[in-house]
């Protein structure tokens, strides 16, 4: 963890990122509910609003739409992720370099590691390699820090979130991604162990509006910085909405009751 290395995907120390690598790593059934979105150009305009402060996504969507978009969005690159067809123990191809996504014009670099798995040790390294290029960048350092693989009984109990941002901190993540762990009590034990780093909560599945914000609003009230999320912004009908709400309730520090009836008027 390098202080002020994330500025650039930050606003007053809080992060909204949008992540958009689901057409790598789960397929076209996640854009079925919105088929608009299989278009990379309409997620780009989502994470034009003044909310979003990153916007994730792999190679060669970087390089296809970012151009047409570097005025206005902040691009993390997204650097490993492999296809929902893979059916082997929890891993993830590296698929460009630091360097490129740097020439791109990312500000920061996205990298998934599956603590747990059998292919731990690779990871760790591929990430180690990663972290210290990031750094000759001057790039921001984001790890999905995700627990899992054979040996994992519950990969999603508090202890196993909390050592999930503890790995972060530990491997020099800027923001460690990690999934909220059922309670404030266990987000505040996980985001305890990350230090001074910092955590935000993966988005997951698409929920209703209120039970979405009111998990995000548990965990910016534990601590959390914010939010890493894609479904449960760019699978609804009218994502601008749920920004408003997502801005109000992490930079502002409403409630959620608050930031819905702000958003409805």
């Amino acid at each position: 963890m390098l202080p002020g290395a994330d500025s650039a995907i930050t606003r007053d120390g809080k992060a909204l990122i949008v992540a958009y690598d689901h057409g790598l790593e789960h397929g076209p059934a996640d854009f079925e509910p919105v088929p608009a979105t299989t278009d990379p150009s309409v997620v780009f305009d989502v994470a034009t609003h003044d909310a979003v402060t990153a916007l994730a996504v792999q190679k060669g969507v970087a390089e296809a739409y970012y151009p047409s978009y570097e005025d206005d969005v902040t691009l993390l690159a997204k650097l490993n992720g492999t296809s929902n067809l893979w059916m082997g123990e929890p891993d993830s191809s590296v698929n460009w370099s630091v360097d490129y996504a740097a020439e791109v014009g990312a500000d920061a670099v996205g990298f998934t590691v599956y603590s747990g798995s059998n292919h731990e040790v690779e990871m760790f390294e591929e990430f180690r390699r990663a972290q210290e290029k990031a750094r000759e960048h001057d790039m921001g350092v984001v790890m999905w820090s995700y627990p899992r693989g054979q040996g994992l009984k519950n990969d999603t109990s508090p202890d196993t979130i909390a050592y999930a941002s503890r790995i972060g901190l530990e491997l020099g993540a800027d923001i460690a991604k990690i999934k909220y762990p059922g309670s404030p009590e266990a987000m505040e034990w996980a985001v305890q162990n990350a230090g001074d780093m910092k955590v935000v909560m993966s988005g997951g599945s698409k929920t209703s509006d209120e039970a979405f914000l009111s998990t995000v609003e548990s965990a910016v009230d534990a601590g959390a910085a914010g939010l890493a999320v894609g479904r449960n912004v760019f699978q609804r009908e009218n994502p601008t909405e749920i920004l408003d709400a997502l801005e109000a309730v992490i930079f502002e520090g409403a409630t959620t009751r608050e930031a819905l009836a702000e958003t409805s008027n």
